[in-house]
């Protein structure tokens, strides 16, 4: 894998995610902050979303948006092969 699939790129992305989920912007017209959850499209919790509800289109959801789950390794032996799975083969399970 490379070019926007890479690992490194994944992780940044996931950095910039984080950094736009938790940016507030000053609405004049509502005299508050808005956040991401004010115009967010969340399906499950139309009403009172957080953060977590709002719907992301993006390659980081494979992964529940969590670095942890992209580090994940597991050991596997299917019978044929063996060896250790990464974040490589759960993306190409996934699609």
């Amino acid at each position: 894998f490379s070019g926007v699939l890479a690992e490194d790129v994944l992780r940044v992305l996931l950095e910039l995610q984080e950094t736009l989920a938790a940016t507030t912007a000053w609405a004049p017209g509502a005299g508050r902050n808005v956040s991401l959850q004010d115009v967010c499209y969340a399906p499950l919790n139309p009403t009172a979303p957080g953060a977590g509800d709002c719907a992301v289109s993006s390659v980081t959801q494979y992964f529940q948006n969590n670095r942890s789950r992209l580090a994940l390794t597991a050991w596997q032996d299917d019978g044929k092969d063996q060896g250790t799975v990464d974040w490589h083969d759960h993306l190409i399970y996934c699609v």
